[in-house]
């Protein structure tokens, strides 16, 4: 069976360009290794779609991403485009394209390597071991809800969840922990909030048809206590966007640095793989951006897009072994590093590694 794959390719703003040019080198490395094809189409979002189309999500981009397999992005934003209003942002570009697509869920995986256990700022015993997913619900809530408005003596925001938002997220979370430790803990704010309430209704409702999975409950606040303080006792988070996004965040910081980390946009249809930091206009065309969560991303769309789960492992070892081996780039310098390495250097190593393995 022919196995080839449209791969939409959204480099964005910042280091977007640079670290997606490191996915793509390790990923034309597993074709040519491994038999399958991957034709690319390279499409505008954010800062870059503003100033040549005047938008920050062009219809072409919309129209594009529907005809791929799965897409990969980099990152968008920066100060250029700060002052614009909210909706000609780059990020309400971005919120845009994750509705249209319907990735309704966010995949965040917080791993800590053990090569890398001294690069966070917890002790070693508390974060060595730590595999924790958070499953983030990505369209609805607080950042979609209507009514919201900007007034001169007052402001508001809107919290709604549906029972389909709800229930569709959670059952993604316990597929995902079935595959795993066969833990799933709700996050919500189910003392103070209606919302949080009908969340917790709902996936007690959803439960029940995973009885294999041990489920339980803890407030936003508590949980972002427990993540610093005992992370190891997570398995699979299931939370909402709002909570999603701050945990997801922090819990990144577990392994050290934020370049480390992926994330895989799932749902109805087209998956959205991307790494969980930002642009870093700071560094950009400095040639020294960390590529690897990037180059993760690449996995996740190998795993969950495209079902090529043995390139996925390759290059999950690959960058595992050159971790072993002492390359890092400058953000992970300062941890047991043998050559300090470029953005592109690091990805060579990569490519390297999964066409040997």
């Amino acid at each position: 069976m022919d196995r080839n794959y449209k791969i939409g390719i959204i480099k964005g703003d910042g280091i977007g360009p640079e670290i997606v040019n490191e996915g793509m080198k390790v990923l034309d490395a597993l074709s040519a290794n491994m038999g399958f094809n991957i034709e690319y189409h390279e499409m505008l979002l954010g800062g870059l779609a503003i100033d040549e189309t005047g938008v920050p999500l062009p219809n072409e981009t919309i129209q594009g991403v529907k005809k791929c397999d799965a897409v990969l992005f980099g990152a968008i934003g920066g100060p250029k485009w700060d002052n614009l209003e909210r909706h000609l942002r780059p990020e309400s570009g971005l919120l845009g394209l994750r509705k249209e697509m319907g990735t309704f869920a966010n995949l965040r995986p917080a791993i800590v390597y053990d090569e890398l256990v001294n690069a966070s700022t917890l002790k070693a015993n508390v974060i060595k071991g730590v595999d924790i997913m958070v499953v983030r619900e990505l369209t609805g809530g607080i950042y979609f809800g209507q009514p919201r408005e900007l007034l001169e003596d007052k402001a508001y925001n809107t919290m709604i969840y549906t029972k389909e938002e709800v229930s569709r997220i959670a059952k993604i979370a316990f597929e995902i922990a079935l595959k795993r430790d066969k833990r799933v803990c709700s996050v919500d704010k189910a003392n103070v909030l209606e919302v949080s309430q009908f969340w917790r209704e709902t996936v007690i409702e959803i439960a029940q048809d995973y009885p294999e999975v041990e489920l339980t409950h803890m407030y936003v606040d508590n949980a972002a206590m427990q993540l610093i303080r005992e992370p190891k006792q997570f398995d699979v988070i299931l939370t909402g966007n709002i909570f999603g996004d701050i945990l997801s965040d922090a819990a990144s910081m577990l392994s050290g640095s934020i370049g480390l980390l992926p994330s895989a946009s799932t749902g109805k249809g087209v998956g959205l793989y991307e790494p969980i930091h930002g642009s870093a206009p700071d560094i950009a065309g400095q040639g020294i951006a960390n590529p690897l969560a990037t180059i993760s991303s690449v996995s996740m769309m190998l795993k969950y897009a495209l079902n090529e789960e043995e390139a996925s492992v390759k290059i999950d070892n690959a960058i595992k072994k050159a971790l072993a081996n002492g390359y890092r780039t400058g953000d992970l310098s300062a941890y047991d590093a043998k050559e300090i390495c470029s953005t592109s250097e690091i990805g060579d190593i990569i490519a390297n590694y999964v066409c040997k393995s």
